[in-house]
């Protein structure tokens, strides 16, 4: 079984990934920053699921 993930976190990644198309890579660490600067998030682990989430969906 994978990972379950928030509608939260889901509709943030896609919003991001809509608004800033071509910003986001394959490399977990570069989308950490870019979710940081991009969002208001309060913490570092909600940023993380976020990040991870984007990676994922810019692989597919």
């Amino acid at each position: 079984m994978g990972n379950i993930r928030t509608s939260f976190i889901k509709r943030v990644s896609k919003e991001l990934i809509e608004t800033y198309e071509g910003k986001f890579t394959t490399d977990f660490d570069e989308n950490k920053k870019l979710v940081e600067e991009f969002t208001s998030v309060s913490t570092k682990h909600l940023r993380n699921k976020i990040a991870g989430y984007v990676t994922r969906l810019v692989r597919q």
